[in-house]
C-alpha cells in the first residue's frame, strides 16, 4: 500500500509512539506485508525465526520488536507489539469506508457492461467493458474488473485475508487494506471467494477460468489462461504460473509456486513447489506416474497378505 504522500521516520514513529533508529527525516512512501514489500516500505516483524528475512527484504523501514543493528540504508521503528502497530498504520492510512448504497457512487463501469439485480459494489471499484456480473455477487471496496469479465451468482470479491496472531486471550487478525485485481477474459463461476491481499492484490490474469466453489487467499497469483475446477482451495501467497489446470478438491498450502502448465490431479494436496509441464497427484503431491506405482504397489502388498 502506497501513501498518497511521502512520510518522514519521525512523523511515522509519533503515529504510534514507538522509539526509531535513523534520520528524522528518513522518507517513507508507503508500507506492506513481508511478501511484495518494495523500497520505501514500512514491514514489521516480531518473531527472531524471521529477523534476518525482514531486515534484508526490500523494505527500507523495519518495524520490530528488538534493538537490532539497523542495516546500512535503512531505518528501523522500535516496538513491543508491531502487530499491533502495523494494523495501527493500516487503521490511520486506509480507514473502512462505509457504504450507503448497493452500488457506490464511486464505482466506475465500462460500456456494455450488464449488473444484475441485488449486486453489491463497493467504493473505488473499477469494472471494465463488456462485462456480467450475476446477482447477489458482492464486490469489496477498491477492486478492479477488466474487460469481457464474467461473474456468477453469489462470488465474493475482496474479502479480509485469513491472517491471526494467536494471543493469550484471543486471536488478533491483521487488518486487511489490498485489494483483488481481475483481469480481461476472465470467468468465476457461482460461489466463489477471492480474498483480498494483505497489503497487495491477489490477481486473476487474462483468460483464466474458474469453476463454481473455489477459495482463493490473499495476495495469491494467478497465471493466464489456468483452469481451475470446482472446490479448489489455494491458501495465501501462492503463485500458479500461466497455462495451469488444476482439478477438483486440490488443497494447496500458503506461500505455494506452480509451475508454468502443470496439471494438479483432483483430490491432491499440494503441500511444497512444483515444476511446470508436468502431472502431479496424492497428498502430499508428486508426479502422477510415480505416485500412482506407488499406489499399485501397495495394492499388490495387501493381496499378497
Amino acid at each position: 500500500m502506497k501513501f498518497y504522500r511521502t512520510y518522514t521516520l519521525i512523523e511515522i514513529s509519533k503515529l504510534i509512539n514507538s522509539e526509531y533508529v535513523g534520520k528524522d527525516n528518513f522518507p517513507i512512501t508507503g508500507m506492506n506485508e513481508i511478501h511484495v514489500v518494495e523500497q520505501g516500505d514500512i514491514v514489521f516483524v516480531d518473531h527472531p525465526k524471521y529477523y534476518e528475512k525482514a531486515l534484508n527484504s526490500a523494505a527500507t523501514v523495519i518495524l520490530i520488536n528488538k534493538k537490532v543493528e539497523c542495516p546500512n540504508g535503512k531505518a528501523l521503528l522500535i516496538s513491543n507489539d508491531p502487530f499491533r502497530d502495523f494494523n495501527k498504520l493500516s487503521t490511520h492510512f486506509n480507514p473502512f469506508q462505509t457504504s450507503n448504497k448497493s452500488i457506490s457512487d464511486s464505482a466506475t463501469f465500462g460500456l456494455n457492461t450488464i449488473v444484475q439485480p441485488n449486486v453489491f459494489i463497493g467504493n473505488n471499484v473499477t469494472i471494465g467493458n463488456n462485462c456480467i456480473i450475476h446477482s447477489n455477487v458482492s464486490i469489496y471496496d477498491n477492486c478492479t474488473i477488466g474487460n469481457n469479465v464474467i461473474i456468477h451468482a453469489g462470488t465474493i470479491l475482496g474479502a479480509d485475508a485469513f491472517y491471526y496472531k494467536n494471543r493469550k486471550e484471543d486471536f488478533d487478525r491483521l487488518r486487511s487494506c489490498g485489494s483483488v485485481t481481475v483481469e480481461d477474459d476472465v470467468e468465476i463461476g457461482a460461489g466463489c471467494t477471492i480474498d483480498r491481499g494483505v497489503t497487495g492484490q491477489t490477481r486473476i490474469k487474462k483468460g483464466s477460468k474458474l469453476d463454481n466453489l473455489i477459495q482463493i487467499g490473499h495476495d495469491t497469483v494467478i497465471g493466464r489462461k489456468c483452469l481451475i475446477a470446482s472446490q479448489v482451495g489455494i491458501a495465501g501467497c501462492c503463485i500458479i504460473e500461466d497455462e495451469v489446470t488444476i482439478w477438483g478438491q486440490v488443497g494447496m498450502a500458503s506461500d505455494v509456486k506452480v509451475g508454468k502448465g502443470a496439471v494438479i490431479l483432483a483430490q491432491s494436496g499440494v503441500s511444497k513447489s512444483v515444476e511446470g509441464g508436468k502431472s502431479y497427484f496424492g497428498t502430499p503431491a508428486a508426479e502422477s506416474r510415480e505416485k500412482l506405482k506407488e499406489l499399485a504397489t501397495i495394492k499388490r502388498l495387501t493381496k499378497n497378505k
